[in-house]
């Protein structure tokens, strides 16, 4: 009706030529329009003009034409001369100048210490290619939007030597890929102001080189004292140590409190020592193996992490060096997942308090796609850290590869970080005052800007990859010229005597002292502080010298479990529900009241709120897993009505109680090594917190095997690194093709050993409710490895009702529940773990083959054998025990559970399988050929034994 009276009202927008027409007619004699119009324009009159003013209004028209005329006569043209036109267009082309140097400066720079090449020829730097002549050069031209010179004028050839000095020195900026106007202002303002030269003070200066001692001190006394033994030696990139002592004592003046350093071998041992403060004495006794050798395995002395608490003008800072495999870069996600955990424990939401350092090769650093991974985490919620520096040793090498045609694809080796728009300052590892002032410059924009920045010290290495290499046979003309160069401790020595910051001999002085102190095995990191621990520090002592079998109360009151299901169902009020989410919350409800089975997802959600309620923390992460990818979690609710995408969600279990301990939900970015790397550096750090990370379908966890592998499996017995994560990895055999079935579970069995892990496949909600309690509420700290059902999410047989959530516990073992079953009478066991028990079932109460027991193995590894002792002790008559999977013969728990079951068995019993034939894919993709494989394991479950029998 609205639309219809618009459309018929005098104002209607078609309308407009005629009374523009009108109004015109009446300015010029207001008699000449009809009354009624003329007593509308009357009170137009009245109202006040935009500036205020109650002048009346004039007639538009006659204007209108004025300067239509005018413009004609061209009475607007500004008169200038052809002089003044030139001098325009050369101010235009002294900014193109001006913006040049700042994009490409960097490529002109003098970075190489070993200068194997000529600079390249950049004609854009040349004022000759903006036909600027050098009849040009002493010209003025404003230079306001530069930071060299209070001045607003410039000549040119006062411009032109500031940008070379600015842009093209010991130090290469890259920062104009920044989109942000302020940042890239930044930039301009810090390095144009001081033409990125540093100015130090005579004490200053000593202590840089006191640095540079240090670093090349401890490596040639390794080098001349442990002949021929791998340290992955720093010689060509001492000015790391001169960098990471700038960087601890600038960060501890601004209010750092943690630094988290992540970082590969070279350099390593030499940062131990010379910043952490870890006594030579110390590192010496590893060389020579007479160190305490207290773990089960342990790990090679590069490899090794470390913690220390040091002064600084702000206050103490602790710093702790994270452990690293040789899996280069994978250290990169562990060391922000620990940050973060730090982090989240003081509140530092901002990232102030707490700092990630990552040291990269350049190798590496080009070539690892966890590197791209890590980046792309920067920003995001659930894993951002307020930006990391990053420092690069750019050795120009690999391992064996220099050549550039063969390093990598891009120009720099830290162009990968260009995507997430991180400035990059390329400095001449030769000239360690600019190494120290990039040190500064990093440090002050991420404080300031809360991102991620780099500086790659381009430097070189002195020998081979390791000790025992000879790289001369690769890289001859490269060594050549390394065997000329004097070193950086010399260079820069000789330099501070020339200055006359120190005397004749003086930096020979400086390098006996150190050698001294090596002999004496003494500190060469002062001050590190012995009895200093913060308040913010874990005490892990309680989780340490733990069994898994001790017992943890994880059972609960009705009356609280039915005030947690009404707390996680209850939404606020006016928030619009989607109706298949209201039919899930409503059924939620009445499975708190009893009324219903509890089924998976309600029984997560009771495990989690149940924890949060008690103090634990639960953070949980993966791809899409606040709804989950089989849509049967829910713990984000996502109002219908919302107008705008960051607004309209409600999270249930965060609002469970009043003073609750923190429920984060992530749906994390589309990657699995990353994530995971960064879930098991958060568990690393903060042992009070269920971390968990959900895998979008089980076997995309292959993408982070590394993690895996030496992280999860191995951490505890190479390092000493207790961790309580968790796994979700979906897992079963549906139907759904070779790459959304298997979650791998015979990988994780295989890296089990010295009751390094927990693997478990409950089959039921009132298990996985008691599995996930007990993970926290005991206090035993594992990591812990779920294969979590996809079908079973919903089928009916799969459910629990309220009274096991309030009584019992989580059962490793599972036997038969059916009154049917007879222990005496039971003549075939079949043994299984996971979704196939409920085919089985469901195939016996069809047959009603009461003479045969299901037993479900529920936790796999540590394997439970009193408990499945036991309960095979139940059926004294049984000859016959089956092991049944939905997996191929060659994956699944089969070989992995066969000599287990064995143990346990009697004298004279036969154990058999049943199962899929081996296979080189873990599953079919052909519907029907899934079906007939599936129908014919369960036959021969119950059928006569063939193949493989083993007879106790």
């Amino acid at each position: 009706m609205m639309q219809q009276y618009r459309g018929n009202s005098y104002l209607f927008g078609g309308n407009a030529s005629y009374v523009e027409e009108l109004y015109e007619a009446y300015l010029d004699n207001p008699g000449s329009v009809p009354d009624n119009w003329r007593a509308y324009f009357d009170n137009l009159q009245h109202v006040p003009a935009v500036d205020g003013s109650e002048a009346r209004d004039v007639a538009h028209a006659p204007v209108v034409e004025s300067f239509a005329q005018r413009a004609k006569a061209n009475a607007f043209a500004v008169k200038t001369t052809s002089a003044d036109l030139a001098i325009a267009r050369k101010q235009v082309h002294v900014q193109s100048l001006i913006a040049a140097y700042r994009f490409l400066g960097s490529r002109w720079a003098d970075l190489d210490p070993l200068k194997r090449q000529e600079r390249p020829k950049i004609p854009e730097l040349e004022p000759a290619f903006y036909d600027l002549t050098e009849s040009d050069m002493d010209l003025t031209f404003s230079a306001t939007n530069t930071y060299f010179t209070k001045a607003e004028d410039m000549t040119l050839r006062e411009i032109v030597q500031a940008l070379r000095e600015t842009y093209c020195g010991t130090i290469g900026a890259e920062f104009m890929h920044i989109t942000d106007p302020a940042e890239k202002r930044w930039w301009q303002e810090r390095l144009e102001s001081i033409r990125s030269k540093p100015s130090f003070t005579a004490e200053q200066k000593k202590h840089i080189l006191d640095r540079l001692t240090a670093a090349e001190g401890l490596e040639r006394y390794l080098h001349t004292k442990y002949v021929g033994q791998k340290r992955f030696s720093l010689e060509g990139g001492e000015s790391f140590i001169a960098s990471m002592d700038e960087l601890v004592q600038r960060a501890g003046a601004q209010g750092v409190q943690e630094i988290v350093i992540g970082m590969a071998h070279r350099g390593r041992l030499n940062v131990l020592v010379n910043t952490l403060g870890k006594m030579p004495k110390d590192l010496f006794a590893e060389f020579e193996h007479t160190a305490p050798e207290h773990l089960p395995a342990g790990d090679v002395k590069y490899h090794q992490g470390f913690s220390s608490d040091v002064s600084t003008a702000g206050g103490p800072v602790h710093l702790s060096l994270a452990f690293n495999p040789s899996h280069l870069e994978i250290v990169n996600p562990v060391v922000e997942g620990s940050v973060r955990a730090r982090q989240d424990r003081r509140g530092d939401k901002e990232g102030l308090q707490v700092l990630p350092v990552l040291v990269h090769g350049d190798a590496a650093f080009a070539g690892q796609g966890v590197v791209m991974e890590t980046l792309a985490l920067a920003q995001t919620r659930g894993y951002y850290t307020g930006g990391t520096l990053h420092l690069v040793i750019n050795n120009q090498i690999g391992f064996t590869t220099s050549d550039p045609r063969d390093t990598r694809s891009t120009l720099y080796c830290t162009d990968v970080v260009k995507m997430i728009e991180a400035p990059v300052l390329h400095v001449n590892g030769d000239d360690p005052e600019a190494v120290v002032l990039c040190t500064q410059l990093a440090m002050d924009y991420r404080q300031r800007f809360k991102k991620d920045v780099v500086v790659d010290i381009v430097c070189f290495r002195k020998l081979g990859h390791n000790e025992q290499d000879t790289p001369s046979l690769t890289q001859p003309l490269m060594y050549k010229k390394i065997a000329k160069h004097p070193g950086t401790r010399k260079l820069y020595g000789d330099k501070l005597v020339l200055q006359g910051v120190m005397a004749e001999g003086g930096p020979d002085e400086m390098a006996k002292s150190f050698r001294a102190a090596m002999d004496a095995g003494r500190h060469t990191a002062d001050p590190v502080l012995t009895n200093f621990k913060s308040k913010y520090a874990v005490d892990w002592a309680p989780f340490l010298g733990k069994k898994w079998t001790d017992t943890a109360d994880t059972a609960l009151p009705l009356a609280e479990v039915k005030r947690l299901a009404e707390r996680i169902t209850t939404v606020p009020a006016n928030f619009k529900l989607h109706p298949l989410v209201e039919k899930v919350l409503a059924d939620r409800a009445a499975m708190g009241r009893g009324e219903i089975n509890v089924d998976w997802g309600m029984g997560e959600h009771l495990a989690y709120a149940s924890l949060v309620a008690s103090g634990y923390a639960v953070r949980l992460s993966g791809e899409d897993c606040g709804r989950g990818t089989f849509v049967h979690r829910h713990a984000v609710l996502h109002d219908q009505n919302r107008e705008r995408y960051d607004e309209g969600t409600y999270v249930p279990l965060a609002n469970v109680a009043d003073n609750q301990a923190p429920f984060t939900v992530i749906d994390s970015i589309l990657s699995e090594e990353a994530v995971l790397g960064f879930e098991y550096g958060y568990a690393s750090a903060e042992p009070n917190t269920l971390t968990i990370w959900e895998a979008q379908f089980g076997d995309f966890a292959n993408g982070a095997q590394v993690v895996i592998d030496q992280f999860i499996a191995s951490g505890e017995v190479k390092w000493g690194r207790v961790n309580g994560l968790v796994l979700m990895l979906p897992h079963g055999y549906e139907g759904q093709g070779p790459e959304h079935s298997s979650a791998r579970l015979e990988r994780f069995l295989q890296l089990c050993a010295e009751h390094n892990m927990q693997v478990c496949q409950p089959s039921t909600p009132a298990q996985i409710f008691h599995l996930l309690r007990r993970q926290m509420v005991r206090m035993f700290r594992k990591p812990l490895v779920i294969m979590t059902p996809k079908s079973l999410l919903r089928n009916k047989d799969a459910t629990s009702p309220l009274a096991e959530f309030t009584k019992g516990e989580f059962r490793t073992v599972i036997g038969p529940q059916r009154a049917e079953v007879v222990g005496e009478k039971v003549k075939r066991v079949i043994v299984c773990s996971g979704k196939v028990v409920y085919d089985l079932l469901k195939r016996r109460d069809e047959k009603k083959a009461w003479d045969v027991a299901v037993v479900r193995v529920e936790q796999l590894y540590p394997f439970p054998h009193k408990a499945f002792a036991a309960e095979l002790k139940r059926f004294p008559n049984a000859t016959e025990v089956v092991w049944c999977q939905d997996e191929p013969q060659n994956q699944g728990a089969w070989f992995f559970v066969q000599h287990y079951i064995h143990e346990n068995m009697a004298d004279g019993q036969k154990l058999g399988y049943a199962g899929r034939p081996a296979s080189a894919s873990p599953a079919v993709g052909y519907s029907h050929l899934h079906q007939e494989q599936q129908k014919a394991l369960v036959d021969q479950a119950f059928g006569k034994l063939k193949g493989f029998v083993l007879t106790k």
